[in-house]
C-alpha cells in the first residue's frame, strides 16, 4: 500500500466514524513522519479546536511521542475542559508513518450521568425506613404493658396476657406490621391465641359501648 492509498483508507474511515457517531466525535490524521506530527486531515475539529497543519495533540501540548503501536480507550481532557474518550491506530508503511485518531467528547454524557445518580439517590430503603421503626415501637409498647401488670411474663395467667393485648389494642398496637407474632413470641402463646384475645377484647369493648348507650324507656 502506498502514502496516497494508506491515507486515502484512513481518510475514508476517519470521514464514516464522525458521520457515523455525530458532533461529539472527533477524527484526525496525524503524519507522524514528520517530526511535529501535523494534522493532515480532520473532522468535527471544533472538539479539540485545531485545523489543518495543526501540530498540538488532543491536550493542547505540543505532539513529542511517536506512536509505535495502536493506543486505545484513554481518558483526555481538552484545554476547554471535556472529558474525551480518545484510541489512535497506528499505520505504516516503507516510506509512511500514518495514524487514525478517534476522540469522543463524553462530556454531555457525564453531567447527564450526575443528573441521573443524584435523581436516583435515596438515603435508605423504604423497608428499613418504615418498617425496622415500627418494629422498634412495638417492642416499646409492649414492654410499656407489661410493666403495667407488675410481673414477669412467665407468671402471668391468662387474665394478665389478656389484658396485655387489651393494652396493646388501645393504643392500635397492632396495626403495626408483624405486632401479632411479636406479642405472641413475647406472652409464649401461638398467633391463633393472640387473635382470640383480640376477639374477646373487641366483644367485651362492644358490650361496653352498649351498656353506656342511655335508655329512654
Amino acid at each position: 500500500m502506498t502514502r496516497d492509498e494508506a491515507f486515502s483508507f484512513l481518510d475514508r474511515l476517519a470521514r464514516g466514524i464522525s458521520e457515523m457517531f455525530g458532533v461529539s466525535c472527533e477524527t484526525v490524521i496525524h503524519d507522524f513522519s514528520i517530526p511535529s506530527h501535523p494534522v493532515i486531515a480532520i473532522y468535527n475539529g471544533h472538539i479539540s479546536e485545531r485545523t489543518l497543519g495543526s501540530t498540538m495533540d488532543l491536550t493542547g501540548l505540543e505532539q513529542k511521542v511517536d506512536f509505535e503501536g495502536d493506543v486505545v480507550n484513554l481518558l483526555a481532557t481538552t484545554p476547554r475542559g471535556q472529558q474525551v474518550k480518545s484510541t489512535t491506530f497506528s499505520l505504516r508503511g516503507e516510506d509512511y508513518h500514518l495514524a487514525l485518531g478517534i476522540n469522543y467528547d463524553f462530556t454531555p454524557l457525564a453531567y447527564a450521568n450526575r443528573a441521573l445518580l443524584d435523581l436516583m439517590r435515596t438515603d435508605v430503603d423504604f423497608r428499613s425506613a418504615v418498617y425496622q421503626n415500627r418494629d422498634t415501637r412495638i417492642s416499646e409498647l409492649f414492654e410499656q404493658c407489661a410493666d403495667r401488670i407488675g410481673k414477669p411474663v412467665r407468671d402471668m395467667n391468662k387474665a394478665d396476657r389478656l389484658r396485655i393485648v387489651e393494652l396493646l389494642s388501645q393504643q392500635d398496637a397492632f396495626s403495626y406490621r408483624r405486632a401479632v407474632p411479636y406479642v405472641a413470641a413475647q406472652l409464649g402463646v401461638s398467633r391463633y391465641t393472640i387473635y382470640k384475645y383480640l376477639d374477646e377484647v373487641n366483644a367485651t369493648m362492644e358490650d361496653k359501648e352498649e351498656s353506656d348507650v342511655p335508655s329512654y324507656d
